[in-house]
């Protein structure tokens, strides 16, 4: 589902929000895109297939080019950055590197802790979309929440192929 300025629009509720709960909205979202970064470059230390491993560098450096954007924003609001990611995320990293070390990683269980992030991550979107962002919070967020749902869907699909049919 794409998130058009107009879903967008449709979702949100309320009053706008001032510059401090935008901020708190952003900031919420940076520790996703980190949390999005380091799982995704965590992924890519677990797994052998080359392939697999430049798409998950290419998806962390994604991560890290819309907490960049974020970054920004915030400080456009007058706020500062949060200054890692979520507890969860950190949890969920452990969880990739425990199973590597214990030999019980194969690349469908990679990209299942890869989707799970990913659907974290795209229902932290929806949530600040349901938020009354001003207009260009709104967009890169929108775009941002589109990248999240694309990510999302083509791990879901790698997991799809590389699971055994049953």
């Amino acid at each position: 589902m794409a998130y058009t300025e107009a879903t967008a629009d449709a979702l949100s509720t309320g009053p706008t929000l001032g510059h401090d709960e935008v901020v708190d909205v952003l900031n919420e979202l940076l520790e996703n895109a980190r949390d999005g970064e380091y799982g995704f470059r965590a992924c890519a230390e677990e797994v052998e297939d080359p392939a697999t491993r430049q798409l998950f560098a290419s998806r962390a450096e994604q991560c890290r080019q819309a907490g960049v954007e974020l970054i920004a924003l915030i400080a456009t609001y007058g706020g500062t950055p949060a200054s890692g990611g979520t507890a969860s995320g950190a949890l969920h990293r452990g969880w990739v590197h425990v199973k590597g070390s214990l030999g019980a990683n194969s690349e469908l269980s990679i990209l299942e802790s890869c989707e799970r992030g990913e659907d974290t991550a795209v229902a932290r979107y929806r949530k600040a979309l349901k938020q009354n962002l001003p207009a260009e919070v709104r967009r890169v967020v929108a775009m941002q929440a589109d990248g999240a749902q694309r990510n999302h869907d083509q791990i879901r699909d790698l997991r799809n192929a590389v699971r055994p049919r049953e």
